[in-house]
């Protein structure tokens, strides 16, 4: 019996999920999609300056499965970047926090932002 898949916590989904190079031609053809848990990797470690431990505990995860998750989006960036693929940012194993839930990514995101400048 396989083991269950963990969920993973989601601060927020992005406002835009579609990404891509404004000359495109087939979009349908050249598609990278990307997981909303891979999207909050990203967003946490690289645009809030989280380690890759405190990514961890705001998604509710091990270390080295934020880790895997990372690296796995960062690939995902590049290949649509160098090869100017379309990024595609949707699906994945994930629960969104809920409002006034006092963890670490909470508050820090646009979610967090937009209730604090009410």
């Amino acid at each position: 019996m396989p083991r269950p898949v963990k969920w993973k916590k989601v601060c927020c989904l992005p406002e835009t999920n579609l990404f891509g190079p404004l000359n495109a031609k087939n979009l349908e053809d050249n598609i990278i999609t990307m997981s909303v848990e891979e999207y909050e990797s990203i967003r946490l470690i690289d645009l809030e300056g989280m380690l890759q431990e405190e990514c961890a505990e705001s998604m509710n995860v091990a270390r080295t499965t934020v880790q895997r998750i990372y690296n796995d989006a960062r690939k995902k960036l590049a290949d649509a970047l160098v090869n100017g693929y379309v990024l595609k940012i949707e699906g994945g194993n994930y629960k969104l926090c809920e409002e006034g839930q006092e963890t670490i990514g909470c508050g820090r995101c646009r979610k967090g932002r937009f209730k604090e400048a009410r």
